[in-house]
């Protein structure tokens, strides 16, 4: 069935291979004529269909190599060289397939990203009419202004719309670069694309679809990705000097010869199949060697980018830093030990679905501390969660709900990027926990890496706070920061950067704009929003910011073995012009000859497969954090 689909998706191959078996037969037969008829009609079919697609692209202002493979076929054609002539489409054909194949290739991979945009709503009441019994589902774009929407744990809030619910917690950190779960209370605004908690509230849409902030940030995406100039192809910069300098030496060996077939026999020598096939082989090299490593690429044209990359900016959260809160610092109050308020707070917090739980939990368990069974326990949304344990009530939580419990309690003091869960034990307040998104261990690795391989300018890109986006800059070597930005702000910032081209590394939808809108996009797709995925030039499907540096020399490599390999292609097929200008080489054997020539280069640019990495440490490279997103501010914690 795979060789049936490719044989339908390439169908001049496949005929002209069928051709090419006909004419050989009728040859072998004693039916030149036929033969030849049969093959004059075939090439002549592809001649006229290039050539409409070269005036296509000459008018959008794109000259290539199809010409010199018209006037070799032609040329053929003339001189009765006709199994030559079906040799060159064949060949012309070949390296078209491969350059596809290697584009499909970097599409497919990439279909494994989840789509999270909203799509479906479910609807208690329309307007102001009453509420249903049943929510209904309706399509997203069907959402009216006024309409109350239910909206389950987990789930994406679908339209912007305003809390009626009491109270819930949502996390934004998709939209505003926030980590933590923000609380949000009854008439608060609630944006669509934030994923709800863990209970089910109502909202009454504010917005229609079209108009709310997820849809909003994916028009600015498409908006991005237009007004982005194509790249040339790579081999389309040899074009013009290689076909004139063939032109000049078949024309030299007519002139010379006074035989026009001498034209045809040094011509077939000088079709571009090295120029169209090595590049192609040597970008799927690299897509493939890439997407082994967790990097997916979209097409040869990134990899010339991302090659010649000089500027590098920047997301924050999730980016540069871990994305996961993680404990820093146990404070214990007078009477406590820290071992046993660390196995207090993280026995209370299994019964707690809070963020900073997960955390203190996975920071007692790897201290070797043994947690207790609770005998009741109850969580107050965005406030903190209170267990009985052993006949002790433990309180965790924000400081102004354990306060409320033990009146001793005071504020610890926190450095920006961090955050506190506050501790209270039989109405006596215990101390506090510390936590905070520290760096990505290989952060500073990466880096100093960009700098030592020729990057000149890097910088952070942000919607954080200024002290904490300062505070990770000077942590990872970065000393130009741009903090508190919306999205349409990063955009704009990305385009001014200079030197060019400018690389953006980012995750989350609040980032999808400036990775389109950047000359090189790369997501952190492991945990990542399709919108980012979509919007960028490459996808790190491995959790490691290490995988920057890994794409840059994956790329690297793959253009220069790219280039190496058309060199070797331009310089066999001139010597062998040269050679075929003393009519020592007959046009079918030249242009069997010419697919040696393509054998030389398409093994030189299998070289892409393999090949140097980064050379960060095993520990950078292997580094493997869940991205989450952090926040400054103690406020945004929530419980």
């Amino acid at each position: 069935m795979r060789l049936l689909r490719s044989l339908w998706i390439y169908p001049v191959i496949t005929v002209t291979v069928i051709m090419l078996g006909i004419v050989v037969a009728l040859a072998a037969t004693d039916q030149p004529r036929a033969a030849r008829w049969i093959a004059t009609a075939w090439v002549g079919a592809v001649v006229v269909w290039t050539l409409v697609g070269m005036i296509r692209d000459v008018v959008k202002g794109h000259v290539g190599l199809d010409i010199l493979a018209v006037v070799a076929m032609v040329a053929t054609l003339a001189v009765d060289e006709y199994i030559a002539s079906l040799i060159i489409v064949l060949m012309l054909s070949g390296g078209e397939a491969l350059e596809d194949f290697a584009q499909r290739r970097a599409k497919r991979d990439l279909t494994a990203l989840l789509d999270r945009s909203p799509r479906v709503a479910h609807v208690l009441s329309r307007g102001e009419g009453p509420e249903l019994v049943e929510a209904q589902d309706v399509p997203v774009d069907e959402v009216l202004v006024g309409d109350v929407l239910l909206v389950r744990p987990s789930e994406i809030v679908p339209v912007d719309g305003v809390l009626l619910t009491d109270d819930g917690t949502f996390d934004e950190s998709s939209l505003t670069g926030e980590s933590m779960p923000v609380g949000r209370s009854a008439g608060d605004e609630v944006l669509s694309g934030a994923i709800n908690g863990t209970r089910a509230v109502r909202i009454r849409a504010s917005r229609s679809s079209a108009e709310s902030q997820y849809q909003q940030i994916i028009a600015l995406v498409h908006a991005a990705e237009e007004s982005r100039a194509p790249v040339v192809r790579l081999a389309d910069r040899f074009a013009i000097p290689f076909t004139a300098v063939s032109l000049v030496l078949a024309g030299t060996a007519w002139a010379i010869s006074g035989d026009p077939t001498r034209f045809a026999e040094v011509l077939v020598l000088a079709t571009p199949c090295p120029l169209l096939i090595a590049a192609p082989v040597a970008f799927l090299g690299g897509l493939s060697r890439s997407a082994k490593s967790g990097v997916i690429m979209k097409g040869g044209a990134v990899i010339e980018q991302l090659a010649g990359v000089r500027s590098a900016a920047f997301d924050k959260t999730g980016t540069l830093t871990r994305g996961k809160p993680t404990l820093v610092a146990v404070r214990p109050a007078a009477g406590f030990s820290s071992d046993e308020l660390l196995r207090l707070s993280a026995s209370a917090e299994q019964y707690s679905s809070h963020v900073l739980a997960s955390s203190i939990r996975q920071a007692a368990i790897d201290g070797g501390l043994e947690l207790l069974g609770a005998g009741d326990a109850s969580e107050v949304a965005t406030n903190g969660v209170t267990a009985d344990l052993g006949g002790r009530t433990v309180v965790v939580g924000k400081p102004g709900y354990v306060s409320s419990i033990a009146a001793d309690m005071h504020r610890t003091e926190l450095k920006p990027g961090q955050a506190a869960a506050y501790v209270a034990v039989d109405g006596q307040f215990a101390g506090a926990l510390v936590l905070a998104d520290d760096p990505r261990p290989e952060s500073p690795a990466v880096i100093s890496w960009l700098r030592s391989a020729g990057v000149e300018r890097i910088t952070i890109l942000t919607g954080d706070a200024q002290a904490t986006a300062e505070s990770i800059g000077s942590a990872v070597g970065i000393d130009e920061v741009h903090a508190e930005l919306l999205p349409g702000e990063k955009v704009q910032l990305a385009a001014e950067l200079h030197p060019r081209p400018v690389l953006m590394v980012g995750d989350g939808v609040n980032d999808a704009p400036v990775l389109a809108a950047a000359d090189i996009g790369i997501a952190m797709g492991a945990k990542g929003a399709t919108a980012a995925g979509d919007a960028a030039d490459v996808v790190i499907l491995v959790d490691s910011l290490a995988k920057v540096t890994d794409a840059i020399a994956i790329a690297r490599h793959t253009l220069r073995v790219a280039l190496t390999a058309i060199w070797i292609g331009i310089g066999l097929s001139v010597g062998l012009m040269l050679v075929a200008m003393t009519g020592v080489i007959p046009a079918v054997a030249g242009a069997l000859t010419q697919e040696l020539v393509d054998l030389a280069t398409i093994l030189f640019a299998l070289r892409a497969l393999r090949g140097p990495t980064s050379g960060l440490p095993r520990d950078a490279n292997s580094a493997s954090i869940v991205p989450f997103r952090s926040d400054s501010s103690e406020g945004a914690l929530g419980r």
